[in-house]
């Protein structure tokens, strides 16, 4: 396993990966993240998703292309893809999450995918809102405020 961490606007990143991809990225928690206790070792790809960080969050960066391998359930990978897809400044919602992957009216599921996406910000699960533009939640860091500042950087409109 490679590990490095990283500090952001939103508190420090932690990063994992294999030899070739991303495969978790972990916004602290009230101070603390889960390999805390374990030293960093980074490689390529690790270094280059942080020079990607670096540039998103000083907002010259509006994509990704790091490689990340997202493991999960089919479900999962399937609301995943869905994500991949939107762009800088683009929100969807968890209905029509649902009804990209076949599954409409499984919104409550829908929102246990993105809630459980291994490679938040890469994989922009913070673009995700209520049907009618409300934020409803978020996993990643502090929660709501770490999404509303997510969205206030790419400046997602969303409803109060």
């Amino acid at each position: 396993m490679f590990l490095t961490r990283l500090d952001s606007p939103i508190g420090r990143l932690e990063l994992v990966g294999d030899e070739v991809a991303v495969t978790a990225l972990t916004i602290e928690r009230d101070g603390v993240l889960p390999h805390d206790g374990e030293p960093e070792r980074s490689n390529d790809v690790l270094d280059a998703a942080c020079e990607q960080l670096v540039e998103y969050f000083a907002g010259t960066r509006t994509e990704f292309d790091v490689p990340v391998r997202l493991v999960g359930t089919p479900f999962q990978r399937a609301v995943w893809g869905e994500l991949e897809r939107l762009g800088w400044g683009e929100a969807t919602s968890y209905g029509a999450l649902a009804a990209a992957v076949g599954r409409p009216g499984s919104a409550r599921a829908i929102g246990g995918a993105v809630g459980a996406n291994p490679v938040p910000i890469i994989v922009g699960c913070h673009r995700v809102l209520a049907s009618d533009g409300r934020i409803t939640g978020y996993s990643g860091g502090e929660g709501i405020p770490t999404k509303l500042w997510l969205l206030g950087h790419e400046r997602i409109g969303f409803a109060a």
